[in-house]
């Protein structure tokens, strides 16, 4: 059947989806890596500002998620801005980027467990990419896989409530990480913030890159708007809240790090937070940062599975995709969308860490193309529509531009060959060939289906009568 999705996510559980879903796992490692190449001076401030960037992005999504608070985000508004051709774009590019996320965290959850439990690293399957695929590691993994899966078919209300308490439990431990941080150490282990040959003003832009990607997850919320149990403008408060809540987090732990003994020899450390927490003399705190590295894992696995069941379903009643994924559930569930998912991210699971890695370089370019065509959709609507109409105006309409214009710039980067930022040659140029010639492929073959058909399931009946 089809209709509307079981509205079941209060406010709190939306920015916990959203922010928890933004706190991973990896930086909690890479403090250390990050620190030698750009100093702490770099990450942090690099950090801040990547966060600004994505506050002006976010803004263009809060205001379009209170005007079409339905399934999709990008795809959505780039269908009510521009149509077929381009919410096909801005739908294969988020099914790209959620895909390759959640098949890397079928392997990576195992292997951040085998840091407890290295009998975990035994019975090799293959290797790929110059990394061993274990059977244990392997069968964990999809045991978390199905296990999300399950979860979020059960129903968002549940699942929701299972992030808030997971993000309640990171929160508590960062707290906890910050105030020894800060009462234990102090200013001059972190100044000068940058080594002495450094450029502070180059190292702090060239963070501004991961940063960004860290900071992703802000689309989650409106990509999930449809499960909301809020009013359009609270929706939109969610999109903001969740990138000051992940940014607050990620700034302050890292600060506190930096605090506790002397950046530079965090730097030579293996395990970033963890080990310094650990060198300080806090062993039950160092536990406590590589928790956090677990929850994140768990909690980004549990925001981007159904955020990428739900793009399936917009695809499916925007005939993009087969009808087949546009039917919901007699409790409105998309049963199938979300089956669909669990495939995907299976099939894709068993390539290994190292393979995967290359999916996760190219779904960035993915996330940041997406970005810009919710921004160029933000101002196609509002050309068309009074900004007055929207139930949360995004403030200054040129603010979500400059996140754009930095989005832009970095793909431009990144995708210049001989740069330090550069994909890896050849396999991610490939992965990134491949993945749109085989999405025009498929937007060739899809059958047409006129404008009349789709809209009022796309944007929702309310909005698509007020179009008429």
């Amino acid at each position: 059947m089809s209709g509307n999705l079981r509205k079941s996510l209060s406010l709190p559980m939306m920015v916990a989806l959203g922010a928890a879903g933004v706190i991973g796992t990896s930086w909690v490692f890479t403090a250390s890596e990050f620190f030698k190449k750009y100093g702490a001076g770099g990450e942090i401030l690099g950090l801040a500002l990547g966060a600004i960037l994505a506050v002006c992005v976010a803004l263009a999504y809060a205001e379009l998620a209170s005007r079409f608070p339905r399934a999709g985000g990008e795809l959505v508004f780039a269908y009510a801005a521009f149509g077929r051709g381009p919410a096909f774009i801005a739908g294969w590019l988020l099914i790209g980027a959620y895909v390759s996320s959640l098949a890397f965290y079928v392997t990576a959850s195992g292997m951040l467990l085998a840091e407890i439990f290295p009998s975990l690293q035994q019975m090799t399957l293959y290797s790929i990419a110059g990394t061993e695929v274990y059977l244990p590691v392997l069968i964990l993994g999809i045991a978390l896989c199905c296990a999300i899966w399950l979860l979020t078919y059960t129903g968002m209300g549940l699942a929701g409530g299972f992030q808030l308490v997971l993000l309640i439990a990171m929160v508590l431990i960062g707290i906890a990480l910050a105030i020894v941080g800060f009462s234990h150490g102090r200013f001059d282990n972190f100044w000068p913030p940058y080594a002495p040959d450094a450029e502070p003003f180059a190292d702090t832009l060239r963070f501004v890159l991961p940063a960004m990607t860290f900071l992703t997850g802000f689309s989650l919320i409106t990509t999930l708007a449809e499960d909301a149990k809020l009013s359009p403008r609270h929706i939109g408060y969610a999109v903001v809240a969740t990138v000051v809540v992940a940014a607050g987090f990620y700034c302050t732990v890292l600060l506190a790090t930096a605090w506790l003994i002397p950046w530079e020899t965090t730097a030579t450390l293996d395990d970033g937070v963890i080990d310094a927490y650990r060198k300080a003399g806090f062993p039950l705190l160092a536990w406590g940062a590589f928790s956090i590295s677990v929850l994140g894992l768990v909690t980004s696995f549990l925001a981007l599975f159904p955020a990428a069941s739900r793009v399936i379903l917009a695809m499916g009643r925007a005939g993009l995709f087969p009808s087949v994924f546009s039917q919901l559930s007699r409790s409105g569930r998309p049963v199938n969308a979300l089956l669909f998912t669990l495939l995907l991210t299976l099939g894709l699971g068993w390539l290994g860490r190292g393979a995967l890695l290359w999916f996760l370089d190219t779904g960035g370019i993915y996330i940041g193309l997406a970005w810009c065509i919710a921004v160029f959709s933000f101002y196609r609507i509002r050309r068309d529509e009074p900004a007055s109409r929207a139930p949360f105006h995004a403030g200054p309409a040129w603010l979500p531009g400059i996140g754009a214009v930095a989005a832009l710039c970095v793909i431009v980067v990144i995708l210049l060959l001989g740069t330090s930022l550069s994909l890896a040659w050849p396999y991610e140029y490939l992965i990134l060939a491949v993945w749109f010639v085989l999405g025009a492929m498929i937007y060739a073959i899809v059958p047409r289906v006129s404008v009349e058909e789709t809209r009022a399931a796309v944007l929702g009946t309310a909005e698509a009568s007020q179009e008429n």
